[in-house]
């Protein structure tokens, strides 16, 4: 893609069984795809699609936007993220977030207390853990005793952390390899890297800072339809607490009140007209291939290191779209 360095694609592809991810992947690295991200959501795991894309297709970098700090208990991570970089040496990075209410507290039945400490914590654990120390610490909202990995690695992997507001940007800037960004536009990047610096001038070491962001493509060249599937995706997310705090963090909340009042109503038709099209135009790429590729390279052009697409579709052949944007 032209003006952008890398290029990540979000993995696993949507209707496409693991066991036929293998052509997939390796019609993403002849489409000029340098880097593959899963996600834990409700789907797969983080991990497990990444592993495949490690067996199969040894020059694609790796990485996961996110996964919870929650739901696996402190030592289990450390060995799921080492067990990762171990399959892919030098090539895997680990993304680190705090979830939400829903995934954690009511799909798991975890309580989802102090979500800025737990992932804090957590990242101060991996960092030693993962450098093959043996751990023995009473953090803020967790205690290990006498943790050790047994297969140790050469260097551990970056460790990234996904960030919406102030805090935990800062939290980022200060204390992870990288940050990754969610659900905003190319012009947002400017404030939310602003924070990230205010953080980073407590780091004691300089060194490489990845800026990771998520981007949802829908490649239609009509405009009317893209906005419509783009409506139902900004309605699903930014009605969620955190990126509803984000958004109005971001100065948008006049423009998605609406949305925000009819959706607590239980009017979803309603919420997803309320949506300006200034709105899902800066959200959501859109428009046909190239017009899309040079939306992205606006996100770079601001700031972000690796932009990874979420490619949805309307009628368009999801492979083709897919390939299409890569090239």
């Amino acid at each position: 893609m032209q003006g952008v360095d890398r290029l990540g694609i979000t993995v696993p592809f949507p209707g496409v069984p693991l066991a036929e991810h293998r052509s997939w992947f390796a019609a993403s690295v002849a489409a000029g795809y340098t880097d593959a991200w899963s996600a834990e959501v409700a789907g797969t795991d983080g991990f497990t699609p990444l592993a495949l894309a490690a067996a199969w297709e040894p020059g694609l970098r790796l990485g996961v936007a996110i996964v919870p700090a929650f739901t696996r208990g402190p030592a289990l991570l450390a060995q799921s993220v080492a067990a990762m970089a171990e399959a892919a040496p030098g090539r895997f990075a680990f993304g680190l977030g705090t979830s939400s209410e829903v995934i954690v507290e009511k799909w798991n039945g975890i309580p989802f207390d102090r979500p800025y400490e737990r992932v804090r914590d957590t990242l101060a654990f991996l960092r030693l853990a993962l450098a093959g120390e043996r751990v023995t610490c009473d953090f803020e909202t967790f205690s290990v005793r006498e943790f050790c990995l047994s297969r140790p690695l050469p260097a551990p992997p970056p460790l990234y952390l996904a960030a919406l507001r102030p805090g935990m940007l800062r939290l980022a800037g200060s204390e992870a390899d990288g940050v990754i960004l969610n659900w905003l536009s190319a012009d947002d990047v400017a404030t939310s890297l602003a924070e990230v610096r205010a953080g980073a001038r407590a780091r004691s070491a300089d060194g490489a800072f990845e800026v990771v962001t998520r981007i949802f493509v829908v490649p239609e060249p009509d405009a009317a339809v893209a906005r419509s599937l783009a409506r139902r995706m900004i309605a699903g997310y930014l009605t969620v607490p955190a990126y509803a705090a984000f958004h109005r963090w971001l100065g948008r909340a006049p423009m998605l009140q609406g949305m925000w009042e009819a959706w607590e109503a239980g009017d979803r038709k309603a919420a997803l007209a309320a949506i300006p099209d200034e709105v899902v135009d800066a959200l959501v790429v859109h428009g046909d291939p190239q017009e899309c590729r040079a939306h992205v390279a606006r996100y770079v052009e601001r700031g972000v290191t690796l932009p990874v697409l979420m490619v949805v579709t309307a009628e368009r052949d999801l492979r083709d779209a897919v390939v299409a944007l890569g090239a």
